[in-house]
């Protein structure tokens, strides 16, 4: 297609979006948002009232209203349980009348919130669920993936690592579901970049002895350790670690790693370590900017996840507010249409699988006399294109993406 004929064709998208957005209006009196995430388990410290204050961060930067039509927040606790954050999106919809649902941590919670938006066409965006289902198999024409995905992550770390001289892995992973897939990602990957996988545990979840499964990774001869884990797992692993002072052999690698962990455990146990992360609260002026904002109100230094929460109710509102409507189909046309500019994503699109293209960042953590100032952890190595990361989109096995016919 020509210049003139793309220019004709985006012209009358425009028009028909207006059009959509003028008949459709507001649905009511109230835009109202409904956030689940993990507020007193295992991941709260990830999410948590922390992303509860981030979305109102975003409201309140919204003014608080669109076109007198007030913004509203609900947020529950999901309980790390699918069943609960199906029954209370269900319920948040059929009742209270939501007109957006904000996912927070765990995957298999996403997975049950995307369900149910599917079903009742309302939009969901994911700020804190991995699993890259949610643009795969299970996407829909209402799902939005926000922050990152275990893919991602993956792909980013392994073929970076490797690039920088990483290339004999061996991974100590948590044995369930998500170990496993983090594992075989971040192997296949590793792989591709011609690395070699000298072998790997499988480690119940919730251990707490990992001396046996250090020995085994200290006698393999690896380079890099691999932690296909989270939360306390990936903080237990890392311990053990530094006590058999597996930091001054091999480089750790943390295919999981959020800053309240790095935090937890000291630069003195974590120094040297390589993690992929797509937001850092000193990575730049905007971000030093927001998170001190940030840190004002909640007197912590956000996670990646809290930061995606920000952003993407954030760019949810201007979409409301430039087509006057919350109607769901057209605020989605919106999303796939726009660039989405801000501190946290940096000229990204969203794909038609519903991935958000935003780039991320190969960091690693600085040795204790490195850091100059509370929460200076991290040292920025390269800088991660969505290409990499997300793969192309007619591989994303979504049903939404039109094959390509090369035309």
């Amino acid at each position: 297609m020509n210049n003139t004929g793309q220019q004709l064709m985006t012209g009358v998208m425009m028009m028909a979006a207006g059009s959509v957005a003028h008949s459709a209006g507001m649905s009511d009196d109230v835009i109202r948002i409904g956030f689940l995430t993990d507020i007193s388990g295992v991941y709260a410290d990830y999410d948590g009232e922390g992303g509860v204050q981030a979305i109102r961060m975003a409201i309140r930067d919204a003014g608080g209203n669109i076109d007198g039509k007030k913004i509203e927040l609900l947020y529950a606790d999901h309980q790390n349980k699918a069943d609960v954050a199906a029954a209370k999106s269900r319920e948040w919809i059929d009742v209270n009348k939501v007109d957006i649902l904000v996912g927070g941590t765990n995957s298999a919670v996403s997975l049950a919130m995307a369900h149910v938006a599917t079903e009742k066409k309302k939009v969901f965006i994911s700020t804190g669920g991995g699993t890259s289902a949610l643009t795969g198999k299970q996407c829909s024409p209402y799902i939005i993936h926000y922050t990152y995905s275990t893919d991602a992550l993956a792909n980013g770390t392994g073929k970076s690592v490797v690039n920088n001289g990483g290339k004999d892995w061996f991974f100590i992973t948590t044995d369930y579901a998500f170990g496993h897939a983090l594992e075989a990602a971040t192997s296949k990957v590793v792989k591709q970049a011609n690395g070699t996988i000298k072998g790997s545990v499988k480690v119940p979840l919730g251990a707490s002895d990992f001396s046996s499964y250090i020995l085994q990774a200290q006698s393999s001869g690896a380079k890099i350790l691999g932690m296909a884990n989270a939360g306390g797992d990936f903080v237990n692993a890392a311990k053990a670690a530094n006590e058999f002072g597996v930091n001054t052999q091999m480089n750790l690698v943390g295919l999981t790693v959020l800053i309240p962990d790095i935090h937890s455990l000291g630069l003195q146990v974590t120094q040297g370590m390589y993690l992929t992360t797509p937001f850092y609260w000193d990575l730049d002026d905007d971000t030093r900017k927001w998170s001190a904002d940030y840190k004002k109100i909640t007197n912590r230094i956000p996670t990646y996840i809290q930061a995606g929460a920000y952003s993407a109710v954030s760019n949810y509102l201007k979409g409301v507010a430039a087509l006057k409507t919350d109607d769901p189909d057209t605020i989605m046309k919106w999303f796939k249409t726009e660039r989405i500019k801000d501190f946290f994503a940096k000229d990204a699109i969203v794909r038609a699988d519903g991935r958000l293209t935003n780039p991320m960042y190969l960091m690693q953590v600085k040795k204790p006399d490195e850091s100059k100032a509370p929460w200076d952890y991290y040292r920025k190595i390269e800088t991660l294109s969505p290409d990499d990361l997300y793969g192309k989109v007619e591989d994303s096995g979504c049903s939404l993406v039109q094959p390509t016919t090369g035309a």
